[in-house]
């Protein structure tokens, strides 16, 4: 089946399966990502998950696991120095690119246009960044008796529950681009990625259109179970499934996804739906290339 391998993502773990999948989607490869994390600040416009996906796609990410290689942080450090708090880190390189991005949106530019310029400069040619929407969703979490910003409860709070709410604020008005639509119709393969079921990949479903172009797709869905040897790697996957009433396993990942997919990828033994139990571990770019092929090989064998 020809088409291009479409990948729904967000956070660390969708972004080393970027990279692999890259390997194998023969110059093809259409990554969807959250931008319910996006954020303004410093004068900037933020888009941590299509960010995140630009750095490894170009193997440009940082040691750290975020932001660019060898970045310098002098900026950060005069606002420190002037007296202002610092909670959001960026990187000198990494602020000047969401400085470009918030002048194109100034200027009209439409965030698949600005992903779209971003991905040129960093010399990406066999993969395409969409937004989830053009319009803005912001994802807000409610915790303690206070609701923020996600990224102010991912860095401030330490992403530490227990949660008692979350909301995409906007989500309401967001529609799916032609090009989302698009790509998902086309796809040979449309996987969701290992990523935070609840806020990387929920406000991705929650865009108008999405869900009934999923149902419509002629390639099978595909999850990958962000939990790993019965734990979670990074950031508060257990907490926001807690909050949703689903357990901290692949089956609390295949009744989340149940109207969506077709099957399921673990590390783990299910067998209440199609399932390829395999090392979902992904810690070095090897490890992450030989998890894209069996992921692809899965889903298109579901597809026939």
């Amino acid at each position: 089946m020809a088409g291009p391998v479409v990948l729904l993502t967000g956070g660390t773990g969708g972004a080393k399966l970027a990279r692999g999948m890259l390997e194998h989607a023969a110059g093809d490869l259409v990554v969807i990502a959250n931008t319910g994390d996006d954020i303004e600040i410093y004068g900037t416009h933020v888009s941590p998950d299509p960010d995140l996906c630009a750095y490894r796609l170009a193997d440009l990410i940082d040691d750290r696991g975020w932001g660019l290689a060898d970045d310098t942080f002098e900026a950060m450090a005069q606002r420190r120095a002037d007296g202002e708090e610092i909670w959001f880190n960026l990187g000198d390189r990494d602020l000047a690119i969401c400085k470009h991005r918030a002048q194109l949106l100034d200027q009209g530019a439409t965030l698949t246009q600005a992903l779209a310029d971003l991905t040129a400069q960093l010399g990406i040619t066999e993969a395409k960044i969409l937004p989830m929407s053009d319009s803005p969703v912001r994802t807000r979490v409610r915790a303690r008796d206070r609701e923020i910003g996600l990224q102010e409860f991912l860095i401030r709070e330490q992403g530490a529950g227990p949660i008692q709410d979350i909301n995409f604020s906007g989500i309401e008005h967001a529609a799916a681009t032609d090009e989302v639509l698009e790509a998902i119709a086309c796809a040979r393969a449309i996987i969701i990625g290992p990523s935070n079921p609840i806020i990387s990949i929920a406000p991705i479903l929650a865009v108008g259109g999405v869900l009934e172009a999923l149902a419509a797709a002629r390639a099978a869905v595909v999850a990958v179970s962000p939990i790993v040897a019965g734990t979670v790697l990074k950031g508060p996957t257990a907490a926001c499934m807690q909050w949703a009433g689903l357990s901290v396993d692949a089956a609390g990942i295949a009744e989340h996804y149940r109207s969506v997919i077709d099957g399921l990828v673990c590390d783990e033994q299910y067998d209440l739906c199609p399932s390829l139990r395999t090392r979902t571990r992904m810690d070095t770019l090897d490890q992450a290339m030989s998890l894209a092929y069996e992921i692809l090989r899965f889903a298109q064998g579901l597809s026939q």
